[in-house]
């Protein structure tokens, strides 16, 4: 019996099952959405949570924490000076869209995006916009 069992196995052992799930929170945070199976999505978005509400505190500490789950310098260091600064929420940063059903296997597949995915996506878009436009005003 599974009494009091949390989460998913996926049939994995447990450092394969973590490797998973931090290359998942890795990507997710790369890039602002990722589509992967429902069940995926939905242990992923539990980790991925825990570390936005860590990177909204900011200090030092939390950051360490945060590297402790997913030891990726780069990706913490984005979430921590990009993602979160832009993030008005206190909970619920991560939506589960359901989207289609796989061709190979027929499995439930999702996209995990942000809540605020224009907003955090947009801003970088417009800076961009904004460049071109000094460029163009030089060129004439």
């Amino acid at each position: 019996m599974r009494h009091r069992i949390a989460g998913r196995g996926f049939g994995r052992n447990t450092n394969h099952r973590k490797a998973l799930l931090r290359n998942l929170v890795t990507s997710l945070f790369d890039n602002l959405k990722i589509e992967t199976t429902v069940a995926k999505a939905k242990e992923t978005r539990k980790i991925a949570e825990r570390v936005i509400t860590l990177s909204k505190k900011g200090d030092l500490h939390s950051r360490r924490l945060a590297m402790s789950r997913i030891p990726n310098k780069n990706v913490i260091t984005k979430l921590f000076t990009q993602i979160a600064p832009k993030i008005e929420r206190s909970s619920g940063y991560l939506r589960v869209i359901k989207s289609r059903f796989r061709p190979g296997d027929n499995s439930d597949m999702a996209v995990l995006e942000f809540v605020d995915y224009d907003l955090i996506k947009g801003e970088s878009g417009k800076k961009k916009e904004k460049k071109k436009t000094k460029e163009d005003k030089k060129e004439k």
